[in-house]
C-alpha cells in the first residue's frame, strides 16, 4: 500500500531534461547547489575576458589600419604590457581557484552517514541494495534489480526511455553512502539533480556520498558508453521525507 502511494504520486516536482534546455536542472543536493553558483561565478568572468577582447580587437582593427596610420611605429619591446598582462591573468586564475578548490574538495569529502545504498551495473539494468537492514533468510530484504520501462506499459505523465520498473526511494534531510561498483563492464551512474556522476568499474568500489535536500523524483541515466543498450539504463529516484521511507522500508521487510 505504501509503495503504491509513493509511486502514484503526482509529477509535479520531477527533475529530468525539457526540450530545448540550456541551463541546468534544479538542484536538490548542496553539491550541485555549489557546482551552479560557481558556474555563474565563472561566466562573469568569462564574460568579462570576452568582453575585454573584443574590445581590443575591435581597437587594433580601427586605429592599426595603413588608412589611419600610413607609417607604422616599430617597437619590440615594453615593460609595462607585459607586467600587466602577466599580473591580471595571475590575480583572475588566483580568484577563480579559491571556489574551484573549495568545491572540488566537498566533493570528495566522505560523511558518516546514516543509510548505505549500493549500486552495480549491469549490461544493461542496475541493481540496488540498502544494505543497513536485515538479513531475510540468508540474503538481503532490501535488494532489486531496475530495468527501463516499456513504452506500451508507461502511465500518464511518465517519461519514454528514462522511467524503470522499480523506483529507488531514498528519505530526504539523511546523509546517504552510495557504493557504486560494476559486474561487467564500464557504467557511470549519474543524476544531474544530485550533481552526482560516478564511473563503476568493475572490481573497483566508488564512494561518494549525497544529502538530499527535498522530495521530488529525480531521473539519470548511464553516461557511460556500455554497449549496444547503453541509451537504456536509466535512473529514477524517488526521494520522501523520513516518515514515508521508513514506512516503505517496513512494508518491504514485511513482505519480504
Amino acid at each position: 500500500m505504501i509503495e503504491y502511494f509513493l509511486t502514484s504520486m503526482p509529477i509535479t516536482f520531477c527533475d529530468a531534461a525539457e526540450a530545448w534546455q540550456l541551463s541546468t536542472q534544479d538542484p536538490a543536493t548542496p553539491i550541485m547547489e555549489g557546482m551552479i553558483f560557481f558556474h555563474n561565478y565563472l561566466m562573469f568572468f568569462i564574460i568579462f575576458i570576452g568582453a575585454a577582447v573584443c574590445w581590443l580587437l575591435y581597437i587594433i582593427i580601427i586605429r592599426f589600419n595603413e588608412v589611419v596610420n600610413v607609417m607604422s611605429q616599430r617597437f619590440n619591446h615594453s615593460s609595462i604590457l607585459e607586467i600587466i598582462w602577466t599580473i591580471i591573468p595571475a590575480v583572475i586564475l588566483i580568484i577563480i581557484a579559491i571556489p574551484s578548490f573549495t568545491l572540488l574538495y566537498s566533493l570528495d569529502e566522505l560523511i558518516d552517514a546514516s543509510l548505505t545504498l549500493k549500486i552495480i551495473g549491469h549490461q544493461w539494468y542496475w541493481s540496488y541494495e540498502l544494505a543497513d537492514y536485515a538479513i531475510v533468510n540468508g540474503s538481503s530484504a532490501l535488494n532489486f534489480d531496475s530495468y527501463m520501462k516499456n513504452t506500451e506499459d508507461l502511465n500518464t505523465g511518465e517519461f519514454r526511455l528514462l522511467e524503470t520498473d522499480q523506483r529507488v526511494f531514498l528519505p530526504t534531510n539523511t546523509h546517504t553512502r552510495l557504493l557504486i561498483t560494476s559486474a561487467d563492464v564500464l557504467h557511470s551512474w549519474a543524476v544531474p539533480s544530485f550533481g552526482i556522476k560516478v564511473d563503476a568499474c568493475p572490481g573497483r568500489l566508488s564512494q561518494v556520498t549525497v544529502f538530499i535536500k527535498r522530495a521530488g523524483v529525480f531521473y539519470g541515466q548511464c553516461s557511460e558508453i556500455c554497449g549496444i543498450n547503453h541509451g537504456f539504463m536509466p535512473i529514477v529516484v524517488q526521494c520522501v521525507n523520513e516518515n514515508l521511507f521508513t514506512a516503505w522500508v517496513t512494508e518491504q521487510l514485511e513482505q519480504a
